[in-house]
C-alpha cells in the first residue's frame, strides 16, 4: 500500500532504520526514559509530563517513537529526545528487540496507544509504565466478551491516568484497578504558553492593531465556511488562515479564492504586510503563538469529518471561538459550548451572523474569552498529580 500512499511510504521506509538508529545512541548503561506517541496530536499532550522528566532526571536518555508519520516528521528534532524512532510493527519479535536496545527505566504512552505485545512484554519484564490522558469508551473490545487478549495489554501498565470518570469505571469493571482520573494534560501544555514568548514580530505588523481573527488548522470544508465571509467583509478585521494542508498546490488554490489583499508566509519577504488584510500562514509552528494575537478564533477540523483540532490552545488566551458542527468526539469542545465561550456553526450563513456579532460587540468577546480561559485555569494540574506517581 506504501506504493500508492506517501504517508505510508514514510513509516515503512522509516521502521527500516529504527533499531539501527537506537544501537547507534542507545548504550547498555545508559538510563533511559521511553516516550511513546501515535501521532502530533498525542505528542502535544504527553510534552507537559515528557519536558517535567527530562527537567527533573537530566542524566536519563529519551527515546522517543512515533507511530505516524505526522508526528515523526513534525517533531524528529525535537529538543526533548535524544533519539526520535518510528515504533517498530507491533510484533514479539519486534517487541523484544526495541526493549533489548532501549531497556527503559520508565515508560509512558500517551491516550489511546495500546501495542499488545509491546506491553505483554514490559509487563513480562516487570518494567514500569504508565498511560496518561486516557480515554476509554464502552463499544471498545478491552470491555467485551471476546477482549481477554486486549485486556491482558493494559495490565502491561503499572498505573493508567484518565480523562475523565467514565473512563475509570469502565476499566474497574474489567479489575484495572490501578487507575486515577488525572484529566487532559492538554490543559497543562496550553496554560504554560501563556509564561513563554509568544512574541511573533511579522504577525504585529500584519495585525497592526486592528480586530484580528485567526482561523487555525483549516481543511476545505472549514474554507466553505469563512471565504465568503472574508470576501464580503468592509470593515478593517485582519485575517489570519494556518491550513492544516500547507502544500503548494493548496496554498495556490486557497490564495486564488481570496479577493482581499492577501500575503503568504513563504513570500511574506520585503512587502509591508500592515497593508494586506489576509495572511495565510503557510509553515507549521507558530500556531499557539498567533492565537496570542487573536481577537477571535476559528478553530478547524469539525466542518467536514477529519477531527477537530485543539480548541484549549486559543481558550488559554482568553478569545471567543467558533468550530464546525462535528464535535461529539470532543468532550472539551461540548463542556465549552455548554458554558458559552464556543460556537458551533453548520453553515456559511451561521458562521457569518456568529462572526460578525463577535466583531462588532468586544464587550461579547471579553466575556466570551473570560469564561475560556477560566476553563484551562481550573483544569489544569494533571502533569502534578502524575508525577507524583512516578518513581524512578
Amino acid at each position: 500500500m506504501a506504493l500508492f500512499n506517501s504517508k505510508l511510504k514514510l513509516g515503512v521506509n522509516g521502521r527500516k532504520n529504527t533499531f539501527l538508529t537506537l544501537k547507534r545512541n542507545i548504550q547498555p548503561t545508559d538510563k533511559t526514559f521511553w516516550f511513546h506517541c501515535a501521532s502530533l496530536g498525542e505528542y502535544e499532550q504527553g510534552l507537559p509530563v515528557f519536558d517535567a522528566l527530562k527537567q527533573k532526571y537530566p542524566d536519563y536518555k529519551v527515546v522517543l517513537s512515533f507511530f505516524s508519520p505526522s508526528g515523526y516528521e513534525v517533531r524528529k528534532n525535537s529538543k526533548i529526545a535524544d533519539v526520535v524512532v518510528y515504533l517498530p510493527i507491533d510484533t514479539i519479535k519486534n517487541a523484544k528487540a526495541f526493549l533489548d536496545v532501549v531497556n527503559p527505566d520508565f515508560t509512558i504512552f500517551i491516550k489511546y496507544e495500546i501495542w499488545p505485545n509491546f506491553l505483554n512484554e514490559i509487563k513480562k519484564r516487570n518494567f514500569n509504565a504508565i498511560l496518561v490522558s486516557a480515554v476509554f469508551r464502552k463499544s471498545q473490545s478491552f470491555f467485551k466478551w471476546y477482549g481477554k487478549f486486549m485486556k491482558s495489554a493494559l495490565e502491561g501498565f503499572n498505573y493508567i491516568f484518565t480523562q475523565d470518570s467514565n473512563s475509570q469505571r469502565l476499566l474497574k469493571s474489567i479489575n484495572i484497578n490501578n487507575v486515577s482520573v488525572s484529566g487532559d494534560t492538554r490543559f497543562d501544555r496550553v496554560y504554560n504558553q501563556l509564561s513563554l514568548d509568544n512574541t511573533v514580530p511579522f504577525i504585529e505588523t500584519f495585525k497592526n492593531n486592528e480586530t484580528c481573527v485567526v482561523l487555525g488548522s483549516t481543511w476545505p470544508a472549514d474554507d466553505k465556511l469563512y471565504l465568503d465571509f472574508i470576501n464580503c467583509s468592509k470593515d478593517n478585521t485582519k485575517y489570519i488562515i494556518a491550513p492544516h494542508n500547507i502544500k503548494p498546490n493548496y496554498i495556490t488554490s486557497l490564495r486564488s479564492q481570496i479577493k482581499k489583499d492577501v500575503v503568504c508566509f513563504s513570500n511574506m519577504k520585503g512587502k509591508d504586510l500592515s497593508a494586506f488584510k489576509v495572511f495565510i500562514l503557510d509553515t507549521i509552528g507558530y500556531l499557539s503563538k498567533v492565537y496570542a494575537y487573536a481577537d477571535i478564533a476559528y478553530v478547524g477540523g469539525a466542518a467536514g469529518t477529519t477531527g477537530l483540532h485543539n480548541i484549549l490552545e486559543p481558550a488559554t488566551f482568553g478569545i471567543p471561538i467558533i468550530i464546525g458542527k462535528n464535535y461529539s468526539k470532543f468532550p472539551e469542545a461540548k463542556t465549552l459550548i455548554n458554558i458559552g465561550g464556543v460556537l458551533s456553526v453548520a453553515s456559511s450563513k451561521a458562521f457569518e451572523k456568529s462572526l460578525q456579532a463577535y466583531i462588532s460587540n468586544e464587550t461579547l468577546r471579553e466575556e466570551k474569552g473570560i469564561l475560556n480561559k477560566a476553563f484551562v485555569e481550573e483544569n489544569k494540574g494533571a502533569v502534578t498529580q502524575i508525577l507524583n506517581r512516578i518513581r524512578i
